[in-house]
């Protein structure tokens, strides 16, 4: 029995090394990075911090550009389909079908200029942005005018729906973890 538990410490022992020696890759499993070439592209081209984006399509989809979210939104930055209309035609793409939101180039080309458009709205204030982004940014502008939600008008101290909360805090903490592991430029 005690040779038993001495080989049960040893093999943990190796684990925890292998774990540590490994802990990047292994985080990096758990926060991929795919479509890096189109997220530095549209990052760059729209003014946003590439970080930023993946954590964003972490948030929404986890890389899955498949994905479709149980309110109809589409692909890896989750883009709802007037959303799309409306971006579409500020950045001239005629023709726009709600299945092209399932390509990730032309997701994340959206995305990207709808977090920029945000930014500009809401001074970079990436609580905000994010609020917005899964809020609706009228909400998040009703809330800057309330008091109950927001002391100063440029900040919110309270997020009245739970589901928006969480999801900054969510992409709050990915980004963190997306600057570190990745640090795109």
């Amino acid at each position: 029995m005690k040779r038993f538990k001495a080989l049960i410490k040893i093999v943990l022992f190796i684990l925890v090394i292998i774990i540590f020696l490994n802990k990047d890759f292994l985080i990096k499993r758990i926060y991929p990075l795919k479509y890096e070439e189109y997220i530095i592209t549209y990052s760059t081209k729209y003014n946003v911090d590439p970080n930023l984006v993946a954590a964003v399509i972490k948030a929404e989809s986890n890389f899955d550009e498949d994905a479709i979210s149980h309110k109809g939104a589409y692909g890896l930055m989750q883009i709802m389909p007037d959303t799309a209309d409306w971006i579409a035609s500020q950045i001239g793409m005629d023709d726009i079908t709600y299945d092209m939101l399932y390509n990730p180039e032309i997701n994340i080309r959206m995305g990207c200029w709808y977090l920029d458009n945000l930014s500009v709205e809401f001074n970079d204030n990436i609580e905000l942005m994010m609020a917005a982004y899964n809020g609706g940014r009228g909400n998040v502008q009703k809330w800057l005018k309330n008091d109950e939600y927001s002391k100063d008008g440029e900040n919110l101290h309270l997020i009245p729906f739970n589901e928006t909360k969480r999801y900054v805090k969510k992409v709050n903490r990915n980004y963190k973890i997306y600057k570190k592991l990745y640090n795109l430029k």
